[in-house]
């Protein structure tokens, strides 16, 4: 489970990327962080992992807290978060398998490292994980060879390599076309559920958010101003979180219908069939 308490990051600037978040995601529960540009989404999910550091507040993994822990510490805690990166965060030259197995990195003695001679049950297991994310065909391709949803799978199963208890998921579906963005979304979500991991996916795609993200926790300039069911994005809320716009055709009632959306206009014909007419 992920507990923030309080969460402030304030930069030298003098901006606030946070103002006092308050969170708790428990295990097997995956939530998305929606929100406008400079929101702090990116800034939340790497104050939980601390690559950024936070200016005030707590966060707790299960019962241990990675605010103020050591340099080891926070090693240790660092196994049990995978990360998930928009932009894939591979080592192109290396194959799918090499990267996979990099998600064992932090968990071997140096010079396994070194060589990236890792024990045989690490291996056994990232052939398993290879399996489950579709990739079992492409362990010896290169990193460079694969497709952006193939990229994506790969970062998934490095991550779950690390059998964390929790995923930062940034944006992983900002360079994918619709069709394989759906496939990663459902992805994540049944493995957080086969494994009961908690997960906290940035995501700017709201309709993509209802559909697969049964809990929303809006940001805007830092607060958390919506935190419930993603039933509940109507227009009324989605407007607090962005602001002024005509959002009926992407907030969604309870029902899965369009939020109070007027009937469709009819579609222009297209030119090419319009001409044919003529």
């Amino acid at each position: 489970m992920l507990r923030i308490e309080g969460l402030q990051k304030q930069y030298r600037t003098g901006d606030a990327a946070l103002r006092g978040v308050d969170l708790v995601v428990p295990a097997g529960e995956v939530i998305g962080l929606i929100g406008p540009s400079g929101a702090g989404k990116s800034t939340l999910i790497r104050c939980v992992n601390r690559l950024v550091e936070p200016t005030a507040g707590r966060i707790f993994l299960g019962d241990d807290e990675v605010t103020g822990a050591s340099r080891r510490a926070l090693r240790r805690l660092r196994r049990r978060m995978g990360m998930i990166f928009q932009e894939f965060a591979l080592v192109e030259r290396l194959t799918v398998m090499e990267n996979v197995l990099a998600g064992r990195l932090g968990a071997v003695p140096f010079w396994r490292s070194l060589t990236r001679r890792f024990p045989p049950e690490d291996v056994r297991n990232a052939f398993a994980t290879l399996d489950r994310v579709g990739l079992l065909d492409h362990v010896d391709k290169r990193a460079d060879a694969l497709s952006g949803g193939q990229r994506q799978r790969v970062g998934i199963a490095r991550a779950l390599l690390q059998d964390p208890d929790l995923l930062l998921i940034d944006e992983p579906t900002a360079s994918l076309d619709p069709k394989t963005s759906r496939q990663i979304m459902r992805l994540i979500g049944e493995v957080c559920a086969e494994r009961r991991l908690a997960a906290v996916v940035n995501i700017h795609d709201v309709a993509l958010a209802q559909m697969f993200l049964g809990r929303i926790v809006g940001l805007k300039a830092g607060e958390v101003v919506y935190d419930g069911p993603s039933a509940g994005l109507d227009a009324t809320v989605l407007t607090r979180i962005y602001g002024e716009e005509d959002w009926t055709r992407t907030a969604r009632s309870a029902d899965g219908e369009p939020d109070d959306a007027a009937p469709a206009a009819p579609a222009p014909a297209p030119r090419l069939l319009r001409a044919a007419a003529e």
